[in-house]
Order: structure tokens, then sequence, then C-alpha cells
């Protein structure tokens, strides 16, 4: 084998084949990243394949092997042409999506800027005496490095205090403070932080469970099993059980996890009871940390992975176990760009390919997965009790069109949820709010036209954040100033209101209500920087708090035994959107919300604040009812034939031109419906939710047919004149059709 298929880092989406020099036979096989000649330059690319033939002509050499360490294992060369295939998307960009970006380039040595004390805290604290009223931006600096046990990173001091780099470049030439450069810190969890922790005694449910997945990972044999358990009932201690008895057989284990929240609280979990090195991998993460843990993964230094749906592509050569928690969770789908893989679907089809056993966790799985297992597809296994008969919390709904006739008007909380809140401050438990919209107001609407102020950029309404003044787009980011003298779109003037409470408004008026009480918010707002949801989940656990605020990311798999107490503040926000998963998404939400609840020796309560008391996922959500929940739901989903009952694609088209949007829609749509077989249905073209975003219109059409492999195959084969302004997407089983 004197030839190599080498896949370019981007351009050309298939692969080239190039011969192979003598002097580098010995370096050249699947994985390794080479310098490759392309049109007199030379460019980066990894190597896919060796082939004894070539029907290419003049075939060039490669130039030179960029790293003697294969990047990729075989088994992920299998997935990508898997991927490829099932979710019609080139080679490269497969490859492309795996490879972190710190593989694909040279990296320097990154550093960053230290703030530290240059004085005494004597001497801090007198100026502060003499200045703080005249230079209160200062002395907010100064308050936060005297909080500090030491120096600080400039980027961290700049988002706590919120200043800009003037006040500190002020006090640094006062003498006061002083930076220097370090080298970029690394997060890494070291072993000896932690207390080891001895399995607990499993329930009988749990022995039977475990049982099943032992025999699995024993035998070295491909299984998948649906772990259906309710919140609290020790799936994790499963997770726990299962990585060892893989590490005890010398394999390699991945534990995805939905929300960068949750890996801190994993992370200590997994090191208190394997005492060893966890690779933790997410979107936060430097280029040099991500690099350093994939090279120490190839290196087979770390056999345990924990992370988003990322961390499923780990480089991991003698892989045993995929685990996939809260597997219900649509953050595990990938839909801003191609390839739309899910990275459950990608969690099976790798342990396929590596013979491994695959875990997906929920106490409210999706219903695909779900019927998978009944199905025979999947082992189903169910724990329906809470170990050590903790009880599960008692859930109240509480009807709030009774609540704002008895306030005269809209009103945030109920009577009942203000005094169960008012008991748990003074017992001393926690009590955590739910709210799925962040900001202080989620629109500002003229009353003369009835227009929300959009933004210019994106179809979608403003969110006004008091903190700074501005109302924001949550789609790009935008902001405007909030002194509007008149409506963008009538003119008029004094007629533009605020509607719809956010996570700040609520945590603004808890402290109206309850002065001394602490709290804690944690949105995309509060968790911009690096390890502010580590900081924020120690200081609740810690007790730094009596009350958490927060949106969806408080909603899964937290752990908190002091809280007793969960208020759902609109639990029916979502009901009415027009799309198949709505009335899901709404009753996953509810329960795993509700479940944060009673996990420990003390009991726990959930109050559900509804407009729509009587609607049927409400009332499912109060009894904690997923059987009754899954079969009615498979009923509307067979009668109006969505999955599970047949597959979906969804196709987007965009570009910043409207006109030629619709004209490529147009033609790529006349196109396919030609070459569709009768199998599949085609629905007309037809605008998204939201139409514009980023400064791009967009228009979309579904496809419904049972033979994915077949679609994929006619979608990649589509001829169809695309303008370079124009893009189309692909996405293969989309999480939802009206977004």
């Amino acid at each position: 084998m004197h030839i190599a298929a080498v896949v370019l880092d981007k351009s050309i989406d298939r692969p080239l084949d190039y011969s192979i020099p003598e002097h580098l036979a010995s370096k050249i096989k699947p994985g390794i990243r080479v310098h490759v000649p392309v049109r007199g330059k030379l460019r980066k690319g990894t190597v896919l394949s060796l082939l004894s033939k070539t029907t290419v002509k003049n075939i060039l050499p490669i130039e030179e092997v960029l790293s003697e360490m294969d990047v990729l294992t075989p088994d992920l060369f299998s997935l990508a042409d898997w991927m490829s295939r099932y979710y019609a998307t080139p080679i490269d960009r497969c490859l492309s999506s795996m490879l972190p970006a710190s593989v694909k380039k040279d990296l320097k040595e990154k550093t960053e800027v230290e703030i530290q004390l240059a004085v005494s805290k004597e001497k801090i604290a007198s100026f502060l005496q003499e200045n703080r009223s005249r230079l209160a931006k200062q002395a907010s600096v100064l308050d936060e490095m005297l909080k500090a046990s030491g120096p600080m990173l400039l980027k961290e001091l700049l988002n706590i205090a919120k200043v800009s780099e003037s006040s500190i470049a002020s006090l640094i030439e006062k003498g006061l403070l002083q930076k220097k450069r370090v080298k970029e810190q690394t997060t890494e969890l070291e072993v000896d932080e932690f207390i080891p922790t001895p399995p607990k005694v499993l329930s009988l449910e749990q022995e039977r469970t475990f049982a099943s997945i032992s025999s699995s990972l024993q035998e070295k044999r491909f299984a998948t099993h649906l772990i259906h358990g309710i919140t609290g009932s020790g799936k994790t201690e499963i997770y726990l059980r299962a990585i060892q008895e893989a590490l005890s057989l010398g394999k390699a284990s991945i534990l995805l996890v939905p929300e960068i929240s949750l890996t801190t609280q994993t992370i200590e979990r997994l090191t208190a009871r394997l005492q060893r090195k966890i690779a933790v991998i997410h979107h936060r993460l430097s280029d040099r940390e991500r690099l350093k843990t994939w090279e120490a993964m190839r290196k087979q230094e770390i056999d345990v992975v924990v992370g988003a749906r990322s961390a499923l592509f780990s480089p991991l050569p003698h892989l045993g176990l995929i685990i996939v928690d809260e597997e219900h969770e649509q953050s595990y789908k990938q839909s801003e760009e191609m390839p739309c893989y899910h990275a459950r679907d990608l969690a099976v089809m790798r342990g396929k390919i590596t013979s491994s056993t695959v875990i997906l966790g929920s106490a409210t799985p999706t219903l695909e997965s779900y019927y998978n297992a009944l199905q025979g597809k999947y082992e189903l296994h169910k724990l329906t009790k809470r170990p050590l008969d903790f009880k599960k919390p008692e859930v109240t709904i509480v009807n709030m069109n009774l609540e704002c006739n008895k306030a005269k008007g809209l009103t945030l909380f109920s009577e009942t949820l203000l005094d169960r809140i008012k008991k748990k401050l003074a017992s001393g438990e926690q009590t955590i709010l739910f709210l799925n919209r962040r900001g202080y107001y989620t629109s500002r609407l003229c009353t003369s036209c009835l227009k929300p102020i959009h933004c210019k950029h994106c179809d979608v309404s403003m969110t006004y954040h008091r903190g700074e003044e501005i109302l924001s787009c949550h789609m790009c980011g935008f902001s405007l100033p909030t002194a509007l003298e008149k409506c963008p779109s009538c003119g008029e003037k004094e007629t533009l209101k605020y509607k719809g409470p956010g996570t700040e408004q609520v945590e603004r008026l808890l402290h109206a209500i309850f002065p001394f009480c602490r709290t804690l918010r944690m949105d995309r707002d509060t968790t911009k920087q690096k390890g502010s949801h580590d900081r924020i989940f120690k200081q609740f656990r810690a007790g730094k708090a009596d009350i958490l605020i927060g949106t969806q990311m408080i909603a899964k798999g937290l752990h908190f035994p002091s809280v007793t107490l969960v208020g759902i503040l609109n639990a029916d926000s979502s009901l009415n959107i027009p799309d198949f998963r709505s009335h899901e998404t709404v009753f996953q939400l509810l329960t795993q919300v509700a479940g944060r609840s009673g996990r420990g020796l003390l009991p726990g309560e959930v109050i559900i604040q509804s407009f729509l008391t009587d609607h049927p996922i409400i009332r499912l959500a109060f009894e904690d009812d997923y059987e009754q929940f899954f079969h009615k739901e498979l009923e509307e989903r067979k009668l109006f034939q969505y999955p599970p009952f047949t597959r979906l694609t969804k196709i987007v088209f965009s570009g910043t031109e409207l006109p030629k949007v619709t004209r490529t829609a147009d033609a790529y749509y006349a196109t396919l419906k030609r070459a569709l077989p009768k199998e599949f249905s085609l629905s007309p073209l037809h605008p998204p939710a939201h139409a514009k975003i980023k400064d791009r219109h967009r228009l979309q059409c579904l496809i419904k047919g049972q033979n994915t492999l077949l679609l994929s195959s006619i979608l990649k084969s589509l001829r169809v004149k695309v303008p370079n302004s124009v893009r189309i997407q692909l996405d293969i089983d989309p999480t939802s059709t009206f977004f």
C-alpha cells in the first residue's frame, strides 16, 4: 500500500489520493496528520485510509508528517463514515467536527494578565475610607481584591467588579495594584482534593439493572441499556459502578452530561469514587487545555472522560462503556451547523462499532428511546423508588388565574409559594425557583400598534436587562439603550411598556419581599465567564444562599440535599408552541425541575404555578405519570405520523438577501420533488418561527419517510446551483420543526 487517501481540513469535501514517499512509509497510517500539496500550496489534512491503487494520474507525494501520533482511533473513522452517509454531510466536515481546532493548528504558549495588590491591606483599607464615595468604581475593584484570597485574572476582576480597564489602570498608576503576565491557567482537578467514598448499598431494582449491565461489559458485547428511573432513584450510583467495572476489565469510559453546569458535580463524584484523574471536555476549555487532554487520551494516560456532546469523540483506544445521562435533553443535538448529529444516536452507533456497552439514563426518556426499548432494540430497566425510602416530593398546583384576581392584576408569586418560601427561610432549608426566561422583562411592547421592539438583525423581540439598562437580542447579542422616546414601528410616543418577567426580576422582587434572603441566579447572563457554573454551584451547596433562581440549566441532574422546595413560576409558557415535541418538552422540564426537591433526609415540596391547571400535560406532570404520558403522546404521534413512526428531515435555506434565498429554495425544492420516491412526503416551503437570524433570512421544508440512508444519498447527489451567499443546511432527525 503506497497510496494514502487524505481528507483536507477545509475547502475540498472529498478525499484526495497521494503517494507515500519511502522515507515516510513507516509513519503513514490512518489518523496521522500530514502536509500535502494542493495547487502549488501546502495544506493540512488527515490520512483517512491506505490504498493499493488509484485512478489519479500524475499522483503527488505527501510532503511531511505533522505528528507521528494518530489523532483519531480507527473506530472514530468508521463513525465519521457513518455520520457522512446518515447525516448527508461531506466526510471532511464530519472529521472536522471530531477534531478539536487545537489539534489542527500550531499552538503558541498563551498568557493572561493577573492583578494583585501592590501594598498592604491596611493601606488599601485607608484608601477606601478616604475615597469610597468619590471613586466608586475604583473602590469596587479594591473591594473585590480584598475579598479574594490572592491574585485575580484581569478578565475575572473586570466581570465581577463590573468596571472598565481604565479603573484598574488608575489603581496601578497610583501604586495600589500591579499586573503581570502569567501562563494561561488550566482547569485540572487533582485526585487528592477528594475524600474516597465507598459504594452505596443498592436496592433490588438497582442490583438487577447493574447485573444486566455488568453482563454485557464482561462479555464485551454491544448492548444498549435504557434506565428509566424517577428523579433521585440512584441512576448515578449505577453509572459509577459500571465505570468501575469497565476499568477493572481494562476498558475506558465516556460519560456524557447535557450541561456544563453538571460537570463539576459529576467530576467530584467520579474522582471521589475512582481516585484517578478524569478528563473534562466542554466548550469553555481553552485550545491548549483541549489539546493537552486529547494527547493524554491518545497516550492512554486517561481512561475516563466526562463532558458535553463533543466528548463522545474522545480518542480512547480501548473504549468499553458509553453513558448518556439525561438522554432526553435536546442539548445533545447539534443544530447550528452540519453535520446535525445527535450525540445519543452516535453513542449507540459508536458502541456498536466498538462492541461497547451503552447506557441511556433519564427520568423522562424521549418517546423514541422508550419506544425502542419496548420494541426490544434496547434493554429496559425501571427504577421506581428513591433509595433509603426517601419520599417523592409533595406536589401542589396553584391556579394563577385566581391569584391574579386576588391581586387585581398580574402577579409573579402566588400566596402559597410565598408562604412556603417564608417557612423554608425560617427553618434554614433551601429553595429553587425556576423560570425559563432570563433578563428583567422579556419584551417591550407598544400599546398603540401592539408590536414589540424587534432586533434589527433577527426576527425576535428584545429582552430588557435592568442591570445594564439595555434591550438585548438573545440570538445575536445586538443591544439598544432603554431610553427610547418613540415606538420604532409606528412612531407613537410614550406608548412603550415592559411585558413578561425574567429571572432578573424574580431576584429583585424576592429581595423586596424578603429583604434578608440570600439569592444566587444561574442563567446565561450570570454564567458567561469560565468557571462561573462551578462558583455558583459550590456557593449554593455550601449554604451561602437560601434561594437559587434559574432557567433550564438548573433543571438537570443537580443534587442539593438541603433543597426542600421547588417553585415553578410559569409552568405552561411553552405548551402552545406549534411543534410536535412541545408537550414532551414541557412534561420533561416540569418533571426534571420537580425532581430537584427532597433529595435528602428532609421531605420535599413542589409548587407548580399555572394558568392552565386543567391541561392534561400539567396534570400528568403533577402526577409524575410518565407511562400515561407516553401512551397518550404516542397515540397522537401515530395519528399524525411523527417520530417514532417515521423519520423527519428539515432542510433550511438561509442568506442575507431574501430574493436569492427564495429563488434558490424554489429551485432546490423543485429538483428535490422530482428526485424523491413516493415513499417520502414533502411539505411546502415556509418560513420558520424565527424567519431571520443574524441578518440571514430563512425558509424551510420538511421530509417524512422511513429510509434515512436512502434519503441522505439522494440529498447528497442533488445538483442545484447555489449562490455563495446562500447556505443550505440538512438537519436529519431535527428536535424542532417550528424554530
